[in-house]
């Protein structure tokens, strides 16, 4: 057991649901312990400094800072020169669980975000179930509490019942259940101990209660003096100068630059390395340092195929540690090269299979939670993860960098148990006006969900708790947000595996598909857009088998989006009637990847999304499904 504690240092994450404000949070933290200057410009969720963070305000890689924290708290605790809290800001949602599951192997305890208004929801749950499993220390934090609609003593109530919960389903709640509570409003940058009125600031004009909590709950980071160096990988970053970082915490021992370790790998092989590098994290910057001990959060160059779960070590007498281990994927997604009639046609794109099978394998050297599996195709590759949104932000992230790519529908990843087909199930909270009750039951219905739970707060909104299979959540976002007419909030987090449920059906319309090459007409459009909802606006350039509209019944329909009107030199009596085409429904690529049914998938290039049959020639479509029709 270890016998010392290095009180100098505490190790924390942030952890909550989506969008209750974690990296608001961390930002305000960082201002008030001085960590930028008073002149000094800083983006507001600095933290989140990934193009696709900022666009989504999500929180998609886990990442760590480091306060040198130096208030009242800390001089009683024995440090008035300051004490080194070590933050992770971890993502919300349970799609990016892995890197929450690394981010919790750095760390001593969390602090648990809620929101006053929305309370505990199920990432809430998915995020408090890792932390409670790894026995750590809770401070809870009730965010937003100067919401209007803030429902605070409610919201306690609510986090009681689901520690309770956890504990009934085998959790390690009950060591904790005593925890402290903070009342914050993270954008004002304001903590109480004493809880405000609803929709009232808390009573201290900055953070210290927050900081003096983490102090006095987090424990101080435990070692050994008598075991030899060990440091684990918990992330990987790079750098223009010093190439692939590790980031490790280091357990017991200390370690040096220059310093001679033994670099334990993943696959069980021991290699002595040297360490070129040695950092350290102050705000958002890592700076050089001779040396760390334990507690410390550092990365370090110089090992170039370092990996996440690898441990440093004493080369005369090397300790691994246990590997980090993460959730099963729940979803997978054909990934392919593009084979439209129109690839390649971007200048400078990646479009061959090596190219895109040597991103793939980059991905999986930073992403523990995906898997790359090949298929009998030599130019495409099952990629699986936790969810849909996930594989959607790899696409993304691919097309930016200037690949071309064939994305097919998302399918789940099934199991067998006891001989039967086991699927995913995921635990939904929806958030909705009280009229639109019954639609989305009937929607969930037809996708397979059944209620659970239903809370009715008096305020013309209900909340409702369903299971459902992952895959009847393919396509339900957009039908959902249609349905409340963009009132509703839906949460969903991975729930465990049930028998399949069998057939669902999950987008009742079917496609228009273009029948030939050419250039889309305001003509032709104008005609057919009483068919259905049109994907593409005058002009655009198309080919045999690309979807170019939503068919307003439930079969496909080929159609010529390239007629043109026919010239005539009688000029006619009447001057000709404007077209007024309705604007086309623009669909981003979720919303392309969710539209898509079993036949269909996305051709992704850096200048266009576009949704195509997979089988391109109408001819070979019809003779397909006449097969499958006698058959």
């Amino acid at each position: 057991m270890p016998t010392q504690s290095r009180s100098d240092v505490r190790n924390v994450a942030i952890v909550a649901h989506v969008d209750h404000g974690k990296t608001t949070l961390v930002d305000k933290m960082l201002w008030q312990a001085g960590a930028f200057g008073a002149h000094q410009h800083v983006d507001e969720r600095a933290m989140d400094s990934g193009d696709l963070e900022r666009e989504k305000g999500i929180t998609i890689l886990a990442k760590n800072t480091a306060i040198r924290y130096s208030g009242a708290a800390a001089a009683e605790a024995g440090h008035p020169e300051g004490v080194t809290i070590n933050i992770i800001d971890t993502p919300g949602h349970a799609d990016f669980g892995g890197e929450v599951e690394r981010g919790l192997s750095m760390v001593d305890g969390v602090v648990l975000l809620v929101d006053a208004s929305e309370g505990p929801l199920p990432q809430t749950r998915f995020v408090l179930r890792k932390a409670l499993a790894a026995h750590m220390p809770v401070v809870l934090c009730i965010n937003k509490v100067d919401r209007s609609d803030a429902r605070i003593a409610e919201v306690e109530d609510e986090v009681y019942e689901l520690f309770m919960d956890l504990m009934e389903d085998g959790g390690n709640a009950e060591h904790v259940l005593d925890f402290p509570i903070v009342y914050a409003s993270a954008k004002a940058g304001r903590a109480s101990l004493t809880r405000p009125a609803d929709g009232e600031l808390p009573d201290s004009e900055d953070l210290e209660p927050l900081f003096a909590t983490i102090l006095s709950t987090i424990p101080a980071p435990q070692y050994d003096d008598g075991l030899p160096l060990q440091a684990h990988v918990t992330n990987l970053d790079a750098s223009n100068f010093l190439g692939r970082l590790a980031l490790l915490r280091v357990h017991n021992g200390r370690i040096s630059k220059g310093q001679q370790v033994a670099w334990c790998r993943h696959d069980g092989s021991v290699q002595k390395v040297k360490i070129t590098e040695l950092l350290m994290t102050e705000a958002l910057e890592r700076k050089p340092v001779d040396s760390a001990g334990p507690g410390d959060i550092i990365a370090i160059a110089g090992i170039p195929e370092i990996m996440i779960g690898d441990t440093l070590t004493d080369p005369d007498d090397p300790r691994p540690l246990p590997l980090i281990t993460v959730d099963e994927p729940a979803i997978s997604m054909l990934i392919g090269t593009n084979t439209s009639p129109m690839a390649g046609r971007v200048r400078g794109a990646k479009v061959t299979a090596r190219l895109v099978k040597d991103r793939l394998d980059r991905e999986l050297v930073g992403n523990v939670s995906l898997r790359v599996l090949p298929t009998e195709r030599p130019d495409a590759w099952e990629v699986q993860g936790r969810g849909e949104l996930a594989l959607a932000i790899l696409v993304e992230q691919m097309r930016r960098e200037g690949y071309e790519l064939t994305v097919g529908k998302p399918q789940v990843v099934t199991r067998e148990v006891d001989g039967k087909v086991h699927e995913p199930v995921e635990q939904l909270t929806i958030d909705a006006p009280e009229e639109f009750l019954g639609t989305i039951t009937q929607v969930l219905a037809q996708r397979k969900g059944r209620m659970t739970q239903m809370t009715n707060h008096g305020t013309g909104w209900v909340r409702m708790e369903f299971l459902v299979p992952s895959r009847g959540l393919i396509g339900f976002r957009t039908e959902f947000l249609t349905e409340t007419r963009g009132t509703g909030i839906a949460h969903h987090v991975f729930h465990g595996y049930e028998p399949w449920a069998g057939a669902i059906v999950t987008r009742l319309t079917g496609s228009l598909v273009a029948d030939r090459s050419g250039v889309a007409t305001s003509y032709a459009m104008f005609n057919l857009q009483e068919r259905g909802t049109l994907l593409v606006e005058p002009t655009t350039e198309v080919y045999e088998g690309m979807i170019v509209g939503e068919n307003s019944r439930a079969d496909d329909m080929d159609v010529n989006i390239t007629k043109e009107k026919k010239l005539t030199n009688v000029r006619s009596s009447t001057a000709d009637v404007l077209e007024r085409l309705i604007p086309p429904r623009r669909l981003s690529l979720e919303q392309s990847l969710e539209f898509c049914r079993e036949d269909e998938c996305v051709e992704v290039t850096p200048e266009a999304i576009r949704i195509r049959k997979v089988e391109l020639d109408q001819n070979a479509r019809a003779r397909a499904a006449a097969r499958a029709k006698n058959s």
